[in-house]
């Protein structure tokens, strides 16, 4: 049986894990900037962008 992984799961699995170990290094900044490229080239690209338009718009309103 194969198994098909996406980038974009498996670049998220390893940003989550570099951000929890505190890892400050090169590699671990190219794993958080590769997961963001390939979650902007991916299906998720939409509702990522209109959940964080939800916030910035209700973030605008508490200060208002």
């Amino acid at each position: 049986m194969i198994l098909s992984v996406s980038a974009v799961l498996l670049f998220g699995v390893a940003s989550l894990f570099a951000i929890r170990s505190r890892a400050t290094n090169v590699l671990a900044a190219a794993v958080v900037f590769l997961f963001g490229f390939y979650a902007a080239a991916s299906g998720m690209a939409g509702p990522i962008n209109d959940l964080m338009a939800s916030v910035a718009h209700t973030l605008a309103q508490m200060r208002a």
